[in-house]
């Protein structure tokens, strides 16, 4: 089920300040697995994960099948997942869901190596999310 409207364009691409984002599949899943398995601890100290529930350990198997249920989200328009890239190394992840509260539940992370991006790729990520996306309110974790 959708929750942007039909027309909406959905944004495949975003260049940020040191970074760009391409939506997440299958063809990600070692880089992927790579970037958020030695950072769970710093993903879950991140704002907007505070359940603790994920990231938990997981096999690459079950890393590629969250990453086919992603981009399956993404083609139904009923979530958007992006890759966070620093050139071809995933440096973390951007999550655009539905909310009960807001027109949006927005998340995002950042391996632990690069941590001094997380500020800059929220700011940008806020940024974006005003201009290039018909969402009044989003639910997304302040840095």
């Amino acid at each position: 089920m959708s929750f942007v409207a039909d027309d909406f364009v959905v944004p495949v691409s975003f260049d940020g300040p040191g970074f760009r984002m391409e939506p997440l599949g299958p063809e990600h899943n070692e880089r992927d697995y790579d970037a958020w398995m030695p950072s769970i601890e710093h993903i879950r100290a991140t704002p907007g994960f505070p359940d603790g529930s994920w990231p938990r350990e997981m096999t690459l198997e079950s890393n590629l099948a969250d990453l086919v249920r992603h981009a399956e989200d993404f083609k139904n328009r009923s979530g958007f997942t992006y890759s966070i890239l620093e050139g071809d190394d995933i440096i973390g992840c951007l999550y655009i869901y539905p909310s009960k509260t807001a027109d949006a539940a927005v998340s995002s992370w950042v391996r632990a190596t690069h941590a001094e991006m997380d500020v800059a790729t929220w700011q940008a990520i806020s940024s974006w999310l005003k201009t290039a996306w018909p969402f009044k309110t989003t639910e997304y974790s302040a840095r």
